[in-house]
């Protein structure tokens, strides 16, 4: 049972010896003392071969000595008349990592070897080995030690890393650190730290909605969010320091030059910020090597900063710019961390390249050399068909497209976006699944927006007819997704597509999808699209709502989540102030005085061996009872043992609130 006291006055008092006569003190006389110490014991406190055949000398635990400590230099430490180290420490081998800092925050070390002991020739007891044959005689040695000990830190370190996406943390070096090979493991949250899982019988939701996640997995997702939000970049990755008031630049595009993803003829790089006025992170995109001959293109910007809406990635501006040692276009859009494309989410190809050419070439026989990959293809989702020469089971690994309810669901999201541009007066000239967000729980935004109508201001278009192809690019989309395939319309695969749509999905999703590719409406719209889907949109409405409450559940939960926050910094306020209305000891006397005697129960608190008592249970019930005001009485016992008082909590919420508003008026 924990409890605060104060330890009696002679057993606290300490007694200031010289240091050399207490060391001699402690180390009696031994009969062996030419033998020598084992090094494990005066450095770790203990060998792990002590009965395993290590032949150096392992003193009784009464006798042991602790380690100097680190800040403390050798030759500071060998200068006293005794030490801890034998002086024939100074012979030691200088100690030699198997890996080097970097190398071991990249591949995990190597086993260390753990050399068994020689057996001694005598009978007798050994005799003190020579220290040059050490690496022989030595059960184990410290750097073997040392090596174990760096590998069980890195496999800890990396199970606890492996835990989350490896995208989520990256390498990257650290600004303030010296020398050009310092390298920095951005480690992520410790989420069981920041948001522990939750009982089941206090969870609102276990299941989540279409659009929400379960609760726990909820709050990984926002912290994770946040995480990446705040991420650093690498340095030397050549990105300027500021431009146009955005600074922090951090690359998000991780494709290779060769599938830079592109407007038309021109390369875009896609950049995450920080905007000075607000703080706000942003994404930029950046046009290469793009003149802009008139200032009246950004007219365009200007309507699309207009437009907002649930499922469209708002823009915000654009301006030129030739930092990046050419003529650029960058345009600024809101920043949604940990997004993917719908190309990323759904169209692009897991399984490996080998695969790939085994279906290319109709299930034929692989390239010389490739068919030891084919038993190792079962990790990539499921295990490889049999016979292998079944291209058509092969095929099935990447025909299967997503679930009819997420695919109405993104239809009638990207229908709804459309519509909004559409009554603007504008074309959306965007609808591709590289430029398609997936932001959240089936929840997409369309991206990339205004970038077109800067680039083609020149060839004056006619926006009718940029809405007819806004909905003919919609009926595309709609077959990729499911056929799982980005050419699904294109290279002679339309017919075939439109078998398999007709085997997988609904009528209604082969209609919709053929009303919006075909060419033979000439009075298509999107109004007419919403007439022809208004059947799936009370189903999308319901889910909306549906996770519009588990969001209301959620903040409930959060609502009063810093009262004990404002109740410690009344504390803060209150106890040990220095001087209050001209009083020295105002904190000392009177309602400050329980107040204090209450901190001390709280965080005070010992047990019965003397040792400090850290447990946040007990501090958080407190807490809780205190601002609920609870009739419950506790037995507050002053620093000196010669006291003792017995109130209840409501009591002491009554004397925090009098001296917290005693401090408040004197303002």
């Amino acid at each position: 049972m924990a409890f605060f006291a104060r330890p009696a006055s002679a057993s606290a008092a300490v007694r200031i010896v010289n240091p050399n006569t207490q060391n001699e003190a402690v180390q009696p006389p031994r009969k062996d003392s030419a033998q020598r110490r084992c090094r494990n014991v005066m450095i770790y406190g203990y060998c792990k071969f002590e009965d395993k055949g290590c032949v150096y000398y392992h003193p009784p635990v009464g006798e042991l000595i602790p380690a100097p400590a680190r800040s403390v230099s050798p030759a500071a430490t060998t200068t006293h008349g005794t030490s801890p180290i034998s002086a024939h420490a100074v012979n030691a081998p200088v100690f030699v990592p198997k890996a080097s800092s970097l190398s071991l925050a990249i591949s995990p070390p190597s086993t260390p070897v753990i050399r068994q002991p020689v057996a001694s020739s005598s009978p007798s007891s050994p005799a003190p080995p020579d220290y040059h044959q050490s690496t022989e005689h030595y059960a184990y040695s410290e750097s073997e030690q040392m090596a174990e000990f760096d590998a069980q830190f890195y496999d800890d370190s990396q199970a606890h890393f492996n835990g989350y996406s490896a995208g989520y943390a990256q390498n990257m070096e650290v600004p303030f650190y010296t020398g050009p090979t310092q390298v920095y493991m951005n480690e992520p949250l410790d989420h069981h730290l920041y948001t522990p899982a939750i009982p089941s019988a206090f969870v609102s939701s276990t299941t989540g909605s279409h659009f929400i996640h379960p609760t726990p997995e909820l709050r990984q997702t926002l912290q994770e969010r946040s995480h990446t939000s705040r991420s650093a970049t690498l340095l030397g990755s050549n990105l300027p320091e500021e431009l146009q008031g955005y600074h922090s630049f951090v690359l998000i595009d991780t494709v290779s030059s060769p599938e830079r993803k592109k407007f038309f003829n021109l390369n875009s790089v896609v950049y995450r910020a920080i905007n000075s006025n607000d703080g706000i992170p942003y994404v930029l995109r950046r046009i290469e090597n793009f003149r802009l001959m008139q200032q009246a293109a950004f007219n365009a910007i200007e309507a699309w900063s207009h437009i907002r809406h649930p499922n469209i990635v708002p823009v915000h501006e654009a301006f030129t710019t030739r930092t990046f040692n050419d003529s650029s276009l960058v345009v600024v859009y809101s920043y949604y961390p940990n997004s993917q494309t719908l190309f990323e989410a759904h169209l692009k190809s897991t399984i490996p390249s080998t695969l790939s050419q085994y279906l290319q070439n109709g299930g034929g026989r692989l390239a010389l050399g490739q068919s030891h990959s084919l038993p190792q293809l079962s990790q990539y989702g499921q295990p490889l068909p049999s016979p292998f020469t079944s291209s058509q089971s092969l095929r099935h690994l990447q025909s299967s497209g997503i679930p009819e309810r997420i695919l109405w669901s993104y239809i009638v999201q990207i229908a709804s976006a459309i519509k909004r541009v559409h009554e603007a007066g504008l074309a959306v000239r965007t609808i591709d699944a590289t430029k398609i967000l997936l932001t959240g729980k089936n929840r997409v935004r369309i991206g990339s927006c205004a970038v077109w109508d800067v680039l083609t201001y020149d060839q004056h278009l006619d926006v009718v007819a940029l809405q007819h192809d806004d909905l003919q690019h919609f009926g595309r989309l709609i077959f990729a997704l499911c056929c799982n395939n980005p050419q699904a319309t294109t290279n002679g695969n339309f017919q075939k597509s439109l078998e398999i749509i007709s085997k997988t999905y609904s009528h209604d999703v082969k209609s919709i999808a053929l009303y919006l590719i075909s060419k033979n409406h000439p009075h298509k719209n999107i109004n007419t699209v919403f007439e022809t889907i208004s059947g799936r949109l009370l189903t999308e409405l319901d889910d909306a709502l549906e996770g519009m409450d588990c969001l209301e559940n959620e903040m409930l939960s959060e609502l009063e989540n810093a009262r004990l926050v404002r109740l410690l910094c009344k504390f803060g306020f209150i106890n040990e102030r220095p001087e209050f209305a001209r009083d020295s000891r105002w904190s000392e006397t009177g309602d400050r005085y329980i107040i204090k005697l209450f901190r001390d129960y709280v965080f005070h608190q010992i047990d019965e061996h003397g040792n400090p008592v850290t447990n946040m249970s007990h501090v958080l019930t407190c807490l809780n009872k205190l601002d609920a005001g609870t009739e419950e009485k506790i037995m507050l016992v002053a620093r000196d043992e010669q006291s003792c008082l017995v109130v209840s909590y409501k009591e002491i919420k009554a004397c925090v609130e009098a001296a917290f508003s005693e401090l408040s008026r004197a303002r």
